[in-house]
């Protein structure tokens, strides 16, 4: 029974343990390496999805601080990937709130807008209070493949949540 408890519970922090890899191991700048335009913002789909169908796995503290270490990794100014984060949480759990069933459609343009206004943030914040340089079009094809790989990466997140967590939604 211990031992059902702990696969449990291991199950259950698998999107945070994912969380902290992709924080750390910089994933999307090595993608872009491999296929020159193909860069997508994984941890936002993360996110978004646990965000809307299970809180509790993904506190907004161990968010937060994922945007820290995302931050540290990349470079960048110190709190904007966890602004940007904390700005697809307040999107996430308005829709969680405001909604009785979500399906894939609504998510996904609820999506959209959560984005659109984080991406708006962070590379206004990136603009204004840091040296860095980057181009528009690598913004655009960041936002079109994250967009448009969202309803893959929900049907895998749903799969899971169904198989190893049972189909609980909030």
């Amino acid at each position: 029974m211990a031992k059902v408890s702990f696969l449990n519970k291991i199950y259950n922090a698998g999107p945070l343990i994912l969380l902290y890899y992709l924080c750390i191991s910089e994933v999307d700048t090595n993608l872009e390496k491999i296929f020159e335009i193909f860069t997508l913002n994984f941890q936002i789909i993360l996110i978004y999805f646990w965000i809307l169908k299970r809180p509790e796995i993904m506190a907004n503290g161990h968010i937060f601080l994922a945007g820290l270490i995302n931050d540290v990794v990349m470079g960048f100014p110190l709190g904007i990937s966890s602004l940007s984060y904390l700005i697809i949480i307040f999107v996430g759990t308005y829709v969680r709130n405001k909604s009785v069933n979500t399906t894939i459609a609504s998510d996904w343009f609820t999506f959209l807008v959560a984005m659109i206004f984080s991406n708006l943030l962070f590379f206004s914040l990136l603009n204004n209070f840091s040296d860095l340089s980057f181009a528009f079009s690598k913004i655009g094809y960041n936002m079109f493949f994250t967009i448009f790989t969202f309803p893959i990466f929900w049907l895998l997140f749903n799969i899971y949540q169904i198989s190893l967590l049972g189909n609980r939604d909030v």
